[in-house]
């Protein structure tokens, strides 16, 4: 079959987001220019933003029934029809010098933005296809961007034109010709017969645990609206800064935004073709850590610099676009059949709330402090939230980690692959010489996703607790420590629950020997778990051994201690060597031996005592 083209679609998204900026651009220069008191001037900033993205908040529900009740291409070309009148409330504003007109027209482009949102990135998949999710997503961003660019930038001059007439004719013709180019998209629309509640809390409520079925996906939503977050601030940001601070005209300030919108619109672009050969979202931690360093450097820019400033800006850019993008192609990947609609929308509720937080956020931050102020605010934003990202979507925190340790340690994998492959669910016994094991164990198996056992102490621990859940560790009581009914309980049902994933088909991580070495050797004891799942092992599941060596004598380990290590200062401590003294020094050589033993243990379980079975895996891990 001929593939359809994505082009109407493109054009369609272009236009109505370039009238969008148009709007808005116009009004914050022109209505600026009404108000004479400075300190108001930012608040009004943020009342403008804050009309064209307070809808997608409470109108998204509704916009997500029209998907179902309505095919997405009329929905698009309703929204377009609408944005006519809507054009002759504004051009009326204009005309009458009214702030509330005017800022009613930029709520009203909102409302219909919003209706019609969700509609138009679903169509995405419907034009081009699963295979094609990465290309429609980057096009659809990038026209986004560039409709951005081209709204502000012509916003911006038409400001400094003298007269009216130029504003009013193209305020119309970009709502007629974003109206003629939907009539060219065409699309096999899969049908959406899911209706949901249309009242935006209901909504909320239930989107979100719809999302919490896609592990990691409420994590994805959250953190790309923390982009939209970070791109409203600084919109708007700029356009005051350079103004107010720097002293440009209009026009000059919309070049500013003009750097930015090219250096997104690049990046966006180039992501989508980098994405389909690299996990460009395991990236998510380098990305979001170079935009904040860009934007420590903008708040030290001298204002008498304009040109550096727009280099840098255009860099920051280009870098956020490589960012978000693989949020973007996640929500479409992961998200199949019409919930792709209600996520879309979910989307919509949580990203728009962001972004009416950042006007109250720059409107706050602008009459309180400096109109740079908002710099370092973005700067701790764009820390925070990859790190934040990291920790609760597995995949890519396994990634990251893995790239984080093994910059320390050079593991010798052995057998790997080979003892691994043949089990429909896995059962992985390694031997535990300190705390950091689990974690190595983890990322060497990675491709099998291990649910690893942990000591229930670690789930106090705020930074490792969430790790450990998003890794799906299972917490382990320590009886020794807690002597409880309801821990001997759960001690007894353990047992159950490892079999009965197991049959499920997943893989485990559990230690035989329950703590990390004591005298540097492995001293399983007479714990019986191992010992009891080896003679009740379910049909098609395969036991691995893992020796480890190499560990013992690390800070992690129990060496010239007498007890095992403090998680939270052996980590602080490991950071700061990681940071200034790893780079200059070998990284630690291990080893990692993995045998499939299942036959063997099945045998020696149902032949020995519990007793004798433990020494026999005990020597089998001091062998080295």
């Amino acid at each position: 079959m001929k593939q359809k083209s994505f082009a109407p679609l493109f054009l369609t998204n272009l236009l109505g987001v370039v009238n969008d900026n148009f709007l808005k651009t116009l009004a914050s220069f022109t209505v600026m220019g009404w108000i004479e008191d400075p300190a108001m001037k930012p608040v009004f900033m943020g009342i403008t933003a804050g009309a064209l993205v307070l809808p997608y908040i409470f109108l998204s529900p509704l916009a997500d029934r029209l998907t179902a009740v309505i095919s997405k291409l009329r929905v698009v070309r309703f929204a377009k029809w609408a944005e006519l009148p809507i054009m002759i409330v504004a051009i009326i504003g204009f005309y009458l010098h009214s702030p509330s007109l005017v800022v009613g027209a930029v709520l009203l482009m909102g409302l219909q933005s919003a209706l019609y949102s969700p509609s138009k990135y679903a169509l995405v998949r419907d034009i081009g296809g699963v295979e094609r999710i990465s290309t429609g997503m980057g096009g659809m961003e990038g026209m986004a961007f560039l409709g951005v660019l081209l709204g502000t930038i012509v916003g911006s001059f038409v400001s400094d034109i003298p007269g009216d007439g130029v504003k009013y004719s193209l305020l119309a013709v970009f709502a007629v010709l974003g109206l003629i180019m939907s009539y060219f998209t065409t699309a096999d629309e899969e049908p959406n017969k899911e209706l949901h509640a249309v009242s935006p809390i209901r909504y909320f409520r239930r989107a979100k645990r719809i999302a919490a079925r896609y592990p990691g996906m409420n994590a994805v939503i959250i953190t790309l609206s923390v982009f939209w977050f970070a791109g409203a601030m600084l919109q708007m940001g700029v356009l005051t800064y350079g103004k107010e601070v720097m002293g440009l005209d209009s026009t000059h300030t919309g070049m500013l935004l003009c750097a930015a919108a090219i250096g997104i619109v690049a990046g966006q672009v180039i992501a989508g073709f980098v994405d389909k050969k690299h996990f460009l979202l395991g990236a998510s931690i380098l990305t979001g850590w170079i935009g904040a360093a860009l934007l420590l450097v903008l708040y030290f820019v001298p204002p008498t610099c304009p040109i550096t400033f727009a280099a840098i800006l255009g860099v920051l850019a280009f870098d956020l676009g490589f960012f978000k993008l693989p949020f973007d192609t996640e929500i479409q990947k992961v998200v199949k059949g019409p919930k792709l609609n209600t996520m879309l929308a979910y989307f919509n509720q949580v990203s728009f709330t962001f972004m009416l937080f950042a006007s109250v956020v720059y409107a706050l931050l602008g009459f309180t402090f400096s109109p740079r102020a908002f710099f370092l605010a973005l700067f701790l934003v764009m820390f925070i939230a990859p790190v934040y990202f990291i920790f609760h979507y597995k995949s890519v925190g396994i990634e990251t980690l893995r790239w984080v340790l093994f910059r320390r340690y050079k593991i010798e994998e052995v057998g790997i692959d080979e003892a691994a492959k043949k089990g429909k669910s896995l059962l992985v016994m390694p031997n535990h010489p300190a705390l950091v094991d689990p974690l190595l164990v983890s990322f060497v198996f990675h491709k099998y996703r291990l649910c690893p056992l942990c000591d229930e102490d670690f789930f106090s621990v705020p930074i490792c607790s969430t790790a450990l859940r998003t890794l799906e560790a299972v917490p382990v009581p320590d009886l020794r420590a807690h002597r409880s009914r309801e821990g001997a309980q759960q001690a007894r049902g353990l047992e159950a629950n490892v079999i009965e994933a197991l049959k499920e088909g997943k893989n485990v991580q559990l230690y035989p020997s329950g703590h990390i070495y004591v005298d540097g050797e492995e001293d399983v004891g007479t714990r019986q778990l191992a010992y009891n799942l080896c003679r009740d092992l379910p049909e098609g599941a395969e036991v691995i051994t893992v020796r480890t060596t190499g560990l013992w004598g690390s800070i992690w380990s129990r060496a010239g201690r007498k007890s095992s290590p403090d998680f939270m200062l052996t980590l602080l401590k490991s950071i700061a060597l990681w940071l200034f003294v790893s780079p200059f020094t070998k990284r630690r050589v291990l080893k990692m031996e993995a045998v499939n033993r299942t036959e063997e243990l099945k045998a020696l379980a149902n032949s020995l005592s519990r007793v004798e079975f433990n020494k026999t895996l005990t020597a089998w891990y001091n062998a080295e």
